[in-house]
Order: structure tokens, then sequence, then C-alpha cells
């Protein structure tokens, strides 16, 4: 008797959807590459990237659903989004939409009804109005500003009806927008990290500032101290290490394993700056924890100091990572 745990009974079904599929996305790109979807896809960004209200995304059935996640992509990328329900438009929520808004539009026919109302609000109001269809001379695409005409592509479906391949090149027609426009607003990691405080991808976001010791957390001398001053100071803090400092400028980092070296052999008073490492390697506030971390890993270092302007700001310890969940 077989396992079904064991017989894939299905990966020949599995294998031609996922062929289908990039069928379909290879169609995309060759549409992509075509001046007519170039100029709209364009102006449809440009569309977006400078409105002063938000863009407005509407869909019905699946194509509904790929609508919220665009959405949901673009605000939490810096674009401000709504889906909303063309269901509800019709019953009220018409008003959502402000003259300063962009509409987009998605429907794979170009004849879904529930959108109608969308689209005589945004004619009546002169909203801008973008439509992504794979029927270009569809009654969608007749009332579009901007129209997207996606290609024609075989559902994976095999009897060619459920939405899949489709919803696959709308989804991907969202993270075409989505990513344009992190590119022509300048969207950065920081401004990524305020979007997503929570979570794993928070604190993979986090910066030094965030989690380094400051003010009298930071162990320092100055670079008069003696050897025993700094032993004395690197054990009163936790950090197995500290700086040497001119002022406020930091000129040096002696660590517990510079003690080691050292203490048997010199005299507890001469002065720090014999043994420090001069030069050490600094990072500013606002470098991500995470490539903190990989220049601690890349030049073998448990503890790295933060200066700001060249001044010395605060400390990090590889522990304080860890705990902040970036590893």
């Amino acid at each position: 008797m077989s396992d079904r745990r064991t017989t894939p009974r299905f990966t020949a079904s599995a294998l031609k959807t996922v062929e289908t599929e990039i069928q379909a996305l290879e169609s995309l790109k060759s549409v992509l590459e075509a001046s007519p979807f170039r100029i709209a896809l364009d102006m449809a960004i440009e569309a977006m990237a400078v409105t002063d209200g938000r863009v407005i995304v509407s869909g019905m059935g699946k194509s509904g659903h790929i609508g919220r996640k665009i959405a949901a992509t673009l605000r939490s990328t810096g674009t401000p989004a709504l889906f909303l329900h063309p269901g509800e438009a019709s019953h009220g929520d018409l008003g959502l939409i402000t003259e300063k808004d962009v509409v987009f539009a998605i429907t794979w026919s170009g004849e879904t009804s529930e959108l109608n109302d969308i689209f005589h609000y945004c004619n009546r109001f002169n909203i801008t109005l973008i439509v992504a269809t794979a029927w270009p001379e569809s009654t969608a695409a007749k009332a579009a500003d901007i129209c997207l005409a996606l290609p024609l592509v075989r559902e994976a479906c095999p009897n060619d009806l459920a939405p899949t391949s489709s919803t696959t090149l709308q989804l991907v027609l969202g993270d075409v927008l989505a990513v344009a426009l992190i590119e022509a607003r300048g969207f950065s990691p920081s401004d990524f990290r305020i979007f997503h405080p929570g979570g794993k991808l928070g604190s993979q976001l986090l910066c030094v500032d965030q989690i380094m010791g400051t003010g009298e957390a930071i162990p320092k001398v100055s670079a008069s101290a003696t050897l025993s001053g700094a032993t004395i100071e690197m054990s009163r803090k936790r950090y197995g290490a500290t700086a040497v400092v001119d002022g406020n400028k930091l000129v040096g980092v002696f660590t517990d394993g510079d003690l080691r070296r050292c203490i048997a052999v010199h005299d507890l008073q001469d002065r720090i700056g014999l043994h420090m490492s001069p030069n050490p390697v600094t990072v500013p506030p606002g470098t991500l924890c995470s490539e903190a971390l990989r220049i601690m890993n890349d030049n073998a270092v448990s503890v790295i100091f933060v200066e700001d302007g060249g001044v010395l700001a605060g400390v990090l310890h590889m522990h304080d990572i860890v705990r902040a969940g970036i590893v």
C-alpha cells in the first residue's frame, strides 16, 4: 500500500501551474518592454507620485483582494493609499474620494459593472482615473485617463476560468508601481522603519541610536589616564572596553583583551595611550544595527563606539543587538 505522505500525487499539476504563471509573467515582461505600455506606466507612476492626495485602489472579487494588497504595499512604502470596495462606494463611500486623489481601478475584463459609479464620479469631479485591464477596448479602459493594458494570458486553472495567472499579473503590476514609487520618492530604510516598528521586520530596521548606551553608561577615560584608571572604568561598566577621549573626541579604545595582553609585563601607572588601540572603528548613530553587527564581525570586535560629527555619542555591544532580536 502506497504512503500518501511520501507519494507526490500532484507534482505534475503543481509544475504545470507554475509554468503557466511563469509564461504569463514573461508576457507581462514583453508588454513592459513595449513603448505604448511604458508610456502609460510612466504616466501612472507620475500621477501617483505627484498627487497631493492618496491613491484610492478599487476592484471587485479576486481583483479586489489583489487591490487590498496593493494598497497595503503602497501605504507601507510611503505612498498614502486606501482600498475602496466598489459596492460600498455606491452606497455612500464615494465621499472617501477627494479631488486631490488618484483612483486606481483593477478589472481584468474591463466590464465590472460595480465599478461604474466610481468611474462616473471620477469623470464628474475631474479625478485622475488609472485602470488596469486586459481589454483595452472595454468600458473601463475607455473611462480611464490612463489605461494599463495587461496582456491576455491563459489562467493556470485547467478550465481557464479561475483567476490565477491574471491575478498574478495584477499583483506583480502592483509591485511594479510600489517599487517605482519607492525610487521616485527616495524612500529609505529609515523611512521604512517608521511604518514597520513591530515584529521581526521592525527589529531588523532598528538603528544604533535606538539601543546604544549614552551619557554615564559610556565607559570613557581621558588620554592622560593610567592603565589602572582605565581598568577600573572598564570594570565599572558592562561593555568590556573603554573609550579613550581627548575632550569629546574619541582617540582610542582599550579592551579587556588589551588588558590581558599587557597587565603581566607593564606598570599599572603607565599612560593608557601606550596600550590603547588608536583610530578605532566607529559608526554614526543612524546606522542600522544589522550593518553595525556586520562591521563588528568584519573587524572581530564585540563592542563598537558611536560618533556623531566627530564627537563620542554612544557605545554598542554585540549582546545589545542580539537582545533586540536582530539576529
